[in-house]
């Protein structure tokens, strides 16, 4: 029998997506830290009542170099062997990625190769979009243009909110998200 991979979660705020892997931990992977570049994201908060060991450190004040350090220093003292990005809203420098290259993993709310970056509900409803959906993709140097390794779509309705769309795809990633995760770190 396999051990479960390790694996790192960093979060931006509430964390409903880290939420969500921690919900489908098991066999395959198992969350050893959940990390944030914002020490009072509402997500450490949740983390820390569940028993999951919390990092927390700004950048303010230490800049990117020292914090990107700090951050790795922590994943790697808990045994991380892959990071889940899940609503961590910072650029990974292109060092940091190359450490972890092949074993970042990101959910992102487009259908990737569309709709890179901000705004992704607001673009798809502008575009006349059918449909939207949502991506986990391998994190690399450029920004969301990593191999996707899975999608799930969510119909564009008539009377569509960027709000009421991004609570849609938000379901979708809830979905998603742990059976990818699953996949890519047994396969």
């Amino acid at each position: 029998m396999t051990t479960p991979a390790k694996v790192a979660v960093l979060i931006s705020g509430r964390g409903s997506n880290m939420q969500t892997l921690a919900a489908h931990q098991g066999d395959a992977y198992e969350i050893v830290v959940v990390a944030s570049d914002k020490p009072t994201a509402p997500g450490l908060s949740w983390a820390i009542a569940n028993g999951l060991p919390t990092f927390a450190l700004s950048p303010k004040g230490v800049g990117k170099p020292a914090y990107e350090a700090s951050l790795d220093a922590a994943l790697r003292e808990a045994g991380a062997e892959w990071i889940a990005l899940a609503g961590y809203m910072r650029l990974l420098s292109d060092d940091f990625v190359a450490k972890w290259r092949g074993r970042i993993v990101n959910i992102h709310p487009s259908l990737l190769p569309k709709y890179k970056g901000l705004e992704t509900h607001a673009r798809a409803i502008a575009a006349g979009d059918a449909v939207a959906g949502c991506s986990v993709h391998l994190v690399t140097e450029e920004l969301d243009g990593g191999e996707v390794l899975g999608q799930a779509e969510v119909p564009v309705l008539p009377d569509d909110t960027p709000e009421a769309l991004a609570a849609r795809v938000l379901e979708a990633e809830h979905a998603l998200y742990p059976r990818v995760l699953r996949e890519v770190v047994t396969r």
